[in-house]
């Protein structure tokens, strides 16, 4: 595993959302009450964007079809997706973002 880093981009603020491109893979960092969660940001039944989906605690719902994934480990909770997302370690860094990638 390796650490990116992405100061130009800000943390997202409480119950907030940010997109990075990490390594060319679009990654969705999840502000849940002060606690960060980073995810693949493209559901993988037909690539909506996660990162516009909405919250409810630690699940987050795709905006296209429904299919809902776990912030805390990337599963399917619910589909039409038939697996998880990609989770990545996420920590915040003297206001950075640091994301750990394999």
């Amino acid at each position: 595993m390796s650490e990116e880093s992405f100061p130009a981009v800000p943390p997202p603020g409480p119950g907030t959302c940010v997109r990075v491109d990490a390594r060319g893979t679009p990654v969705a960092v999840f502000n849940v009450a002060g606690t960060y969660y980073a995810i693949a940001a493209r559901c993988p039944h037909r690539g909506g964007p996660l990162d516009r989906g909405p919250v409810s605690g630690t699940v987050v719902t795709c905006p296209w079809h429904g299919s809902q994934f776990d912030l805390t480990t990337g599963a399917v909770t619910r589909g039409p997706a038939a697996s998880g997302v990609s989770h990545y370690p996420v920590r915040v860094v003297d206001g950075v973002l640091r994301l750990e990638l394999p």
